[in-house]
């Protein structure tokens, strides 16, 4: 029978010592976990790097077989209202833990999304059920979180992934899955991922369903991206004054991968960066335009009007 599982759940480390990269942060929590104790927690990072994950080992590690009954896990983009707090996370926080262990979890993810008012509601909740119920709270951007909530909880700063250590995650996964992937290939992909070990997982997914043998070439067509020396023939066409050919060429690109704006925008200012043939000056000066054309299409402006800009800006 086919495997109809998701390689996210799959690949999900299910112990401390499978998990890839913050070291630091993982000797601090098995610590805690180890002494059956820990303060409220504060995970702060961006997506995929591994908050919702050391949060569920956590309640692993701590409570066994009934980690489930003693961990309640909320969304709060989706409970996003004071109500949530008022009833749901009020009523799992009055009741005794099962177990030798003497809290519940509440895992509150993306709780950046809360409401003002229910961060307030919640911060009292945190100050009454402390003896019964420990909060770990997940987000992206911790100055969302207001300070009384933030001076209750210890922080823990997560940082994207090393390269070595998505790379290493890459290669078990294709030993696993009997794949067929060369070192250039495993290098676009880790480039390609920044960081984000679930968005890696999801393309391999992806790839490995069309083929067994991956390839640079139809890992930029899932993932609708142009290859960096397409965008590096664009730059160099408009640099060297050629304009209308790099106009051209960027619609070609834009059209043939399926890209918005955003995309080969981000991908220019990418390749920009690392540009040889220009001088610390000048790079400063292109991606300075580079901001300011986002920024307009952010606004609104029209997608294809900025990037003509931007290529003027690199002829002159």
């Amino acid at each position: 029978m086919q495997d109809s599982t998701i390689w996210t759940e799959k690949y999900r480390p299910q112990t401390f010592a499978e998990i890839k990269g913050q070291k630091k942060i993982i000797e601090r929590i098995k610590a805690f976990v180890e002494q059956k104790n820990m303060p409220h927690l504060l995970l702060a990072g961006p997506a995929g790097v591994g908050k919702s994950t050391i949060s569920l080992v956590i309640a692993k590690e701590l409570f066994k077989d009934t980690w489930k009954q003693n961990l309640l896990e909320l969304n709060a983009s989706d409970d996003r209202g004071i109500d949530v707090v008022r009833h749901t996370i009020k009523e799992f926080a009055k009741t005794k833990s099962m177990g030798n262990v003497p809290f519940k979890i509440i895992f509150l993810d993306e709780c950046d999304s809360l409401t003002k008012e229910a961060q307030q509601a919640l911060r009292r909740t945190m100050e009454n059920y402390v003896m019964t119920t420990r909060f770990i709270l997940s987000c992206n951007y911790s100055s969302k979180i207001i300070d009384p909530i933030q001076s209750r909880c210890t922080v823990f700063r997560f940082k994207p992934l090393t390269e070595e250590d998505i790379a290493d995650y890459v290669k078990a996964i294709i030993q696993r899955e009997n794949l067929e992937m060369d070192e250039t290939t495993v290098k676009a992909l880790v480039e390609m991922s920044s960081g984000d070990v679930r968005k890696v997982t999801n393309i391999l997914q992806s790839c490995a369903s069309i083929e067994k043998k991956i390839t640079k070439d139809l890992i930029y067509s899932l993932v609708s991206a142009a290859e960096p020396k397409e965008i590096n023939e664009i730059i160099n066409l408009a640099i060297n004054r050629q304009f209308i050919k790099a106009r051209s060429l960027l619609l070609d690109t834009m059209l043939k991968h399926g890209l918005s704006g955003i995309d080969i925008l981000k991908q220019i200012q990418k390749e920009t960066m690392e540009l040889s043939t220009i001088s610390d000056e000048k790079r400063i000066e292109l991606i300075d335009k580079c901001g300011e054309i986002e920024f307009r299409m952010v606004e609104g402006a029209d997608e294809f009007i900025q990037l003509e800009a931007l290529l003027a800006s690199y002829a002159k």
